[in-house]
């Protein structure tokens, strides 16, 4: 008898068939991924933080903005019935070439961005793939 009741729990189980098996694996498969994600953004921060803080001479060779736009509901409204906002959100990034030609690109804050023009020569700070600072070195004015 305990046989059969638990064989109709089992059907009962796979009702909605394969949309169900589908529904796990794709669930499976988000937290796998966010736990993956995780896991990188940690190990990053520890060898970053277990890193030598180099600092190097280094010209800045150029320089990009990666801008991205965030969809929010307004007034917490999820369903979006009161209208939806646009906020963007923009990334800075440095490539700075060593004495050796190698280059490194690095993100930034907008005001050291703004700080830092192509052309620039000075001692690069950084540890591991983070930049700490960028100290340009005087530039001898020459009067015409």
């Amino acid at each position: 008898m305990s046989g059969r009741l638990s064989c109709a729990r089992i059907e009962m189980n796979f009702e909605y068939g394969a949309f169900g098996l589908i529904f796990i694996i794709v669930f499976v498969l988000v937290i796998v991924i966010f736990i993956a994600a995780a896991v990188r953004g940690v190990s990053d921060w520890n060898k970053n933080n277990h890193s030598p803080q180099l600092t190097v001479t280094a010209k800045v060779v150029s320089k990009r903005t990666s801008i991205s736009h965030h969809r929010h509901a307004n007034a917490g409204d999820i369903s979006g019935a009161r209208g939806f906002s646009t906020t963007p959100s923009t990334r800075y990034y440095v490539t700075f070439q060593v004495d050796n030609g190698d280059k490194m690109e690095f993100s930034v804050t907008g005001s050291e961005y703004g700080m830092l023009d192509e052309g620039d020569t000075g001692k690069l700070s950084f540890q591991g793939t983070r930049y700490l600072s960028f100290e340009k070195m005087a530039t001898a004015i020459h009067w015409l």
